[in-house]
This record gives structure tokens, C-alpha cells and sequence, in this order.
């Protein structure tokens, strides 16, 4: 049997655990969702034939009702307390990336000691529909409108594991913070430098915070969903536009699918 060599170092074994903290989050700035539509997953497994010139005349380039239901995150269950969610994937990309900013942290090291429990994160507040113009992203740069829902006002519960010892709850707090200063979720969201879907924890008990969730339920969404108000007065400029052209056709123009 061969001795075990004098310069041989047995390391010892960390016990890892891991613990858990909710946080309380209150929208700082409008969150704006950006999911990719039914109409766009449908045209990227079968992609449309080119339409002819009367093709376009007969057929609208945008259906704003529509593409603001689709733009949403939804749950099929009536149980849910929210309709509305976010992917808890954006949360912890989010801290991922506030990572980068904050001293003593590494970007890898919260992908691996950290993970959001909620696949799915429920949302609280009221949708309303937004439209804007934007720049396509071809080489002409070409304009669009695009259009979006929106939340003035949100909040949500989100519940963050964490392994110790390599983290700590003093750690994982300032992070969870820090991400909704700097990143946050969302279309034009702070880390793309738009300053939209930012967030700061709060108490459970906040005043602010329980009045969103009272008042932006899943019966307040559906409602709000099928039935949208404009976000702001260039969106209610633009609905109005779209509404008077779909009276003035009438039987003779088809609804984008």
C-alpha cells in the first residue's frame, strides 16, 4: 500500500445550505411587457406568403387591441390571484447583472447561489394600452408603431433562494435591490437606459404596496384586458385613429390574424 504523501493537503468540506427571503416589490416606473405575440410565433413556424398589392389594401398592418393582449404574460388558471405574470427568469437576470455593479459580487456567482422559487410572478396593477413610434431594425431603420401593455403602477411578491455560506441575507437584499435600481424587467427597461421597469423593496405591510394589490387583481386585469384604456395621449391619439379607419371600412377590411 502506497503512504500518503507528507505534502498532501486534505481541504475541508463546506457544508452548504439554503435559505430563503420574500421580498415585496413596488414599481418605480411603468413596467411595459414585451412578449413575443401569437401572430409573430405563428409567422416564425410558418412563415406567410407575400402579399400583393390588394392584399395590403384589404388587410391591416396593425391590430392594437390584439397585439396588446398578446404583448402580456397570462396565466390560464382562475385560481391565480393575478392574471398578469412576468417570468421569474427576468428577475434573476436582473440580479445577474446588478452583479456586475456592485462590489464583492460576481455575475457567475449569482447565476449559481441564487434562484427566483417562482417560475412564474404573479403582477399586480391595472394594463393599459400603449402605443408609441419605434424604429424597426432594418437597415433603414424604418419607422413602426408598436404597440404594448403597460403598468403605470405594480407590485408583486418575489421569493429568492440563496446558498450560504457563499451568500449571505444582507448580501442577497442589497442585490434584489439594486437590481430594481439598475436593471429592472421589461420593455425599455433601466439596463437598456430607458428607466422603465425598476423597482424598490418595501415592507409587506407598505400602504402603497397593498393598495396596488387590492386594487390590480386578476378580475381588474381581465376586465382591463378585454376592455383596454390608453396609456397616455399620443396611445388614445392612435387608438382613435385606428378605430375611425375600422368604421370607415367596415365589411371591407380584414382584421390582422
Amino acid at each position: 500500500m502506497r503512504k500518503k504523501s507528507e505534502d498532501t493537503v486534505e481541504m475541508p468540506v463546506v457544508e452548504l445550505q439554503r435559505r430563503e427571503i420574500a421580498f415585496y416589490l413596488l414599481g418605480t416606473s411603468p413596467l411595459i411587457y414585451n412578449a413575443v405575440s401569437l401572430k409573430s410565433k405563428h409567422q416564425l413556424l410558418i412563415p406567410p406568403p407575400k402579399k400583393t398589392a390588394a392584399d395590403k389594401v384589404a388587410n391591416l398592418k396593425h391590430d392594437p387591441p390584439q397585439e396588446f393582449f398578446y404583448s402580456t404574460y397570462r396565466h390560464r388558471e382562475n385560481d391565480r390571484p393575478t392574471r398578469l405574470f412576468f417570468p421569474g427568469g427576468g428577475f434573476k437576470a436582473a440580479m445577474k447583472q446588478a452583479a456586475l455593479r456592485m462590489p464583492g459580487l460576481k455575475k457567475t456567482e449569482i447565476a449559481q447561489f441564487t434562484w427566483v422559487q417562482e417560475r412564474d410572478v404573479d403582477i399586480y396593477g391595472v394594463p393599459e394600452i400603449f402605443l408609441a413610434q419605434v424604429r424597426s431594425a432594418d437597415i433603414a431603420r424604418t419607422p413602426d408603431i408598436r404597440t404594448r401593455a403597460a403598468l403605470k403602477n405594480w407590485a408583486a411578491k418575489l421569493t429568492v433562494r440563496y446558498v450560504i455560506p457563499q451568500l449571505n441575507k444582507n448580501s442577497v437584499m442589497n442585490l434584489v435591490g439594486a437590481a430594481g435600481l439598475l436593471c429592472g424587467i421589461g420593455d425599455g427597461r433601466q439596463e437598456k437606459g430607458y428607466g422603465n421597469g425598476q423597482w424598490e423593496v418595501v415592507n409587506e405591510d407598505d400602504e402603497r404596496f397593498l393598495n396596488i394589490v387590492n386594487a390590480g387583481g386578476r378580475e381588474v386585469q381581465d376586465r382591463a384586458l378585454q376592455n383596454p384604456q390608453p396609456y397616455d395621449i399620443e396611445s388614445e391619439e392612435l387608438l382613435s385613429i385606428f378605430e375611425n379607419e375600422i368604421a370607415k371600412r367596415g365589411d371591407s377590411i380584414q382584421r390582422a390574424a
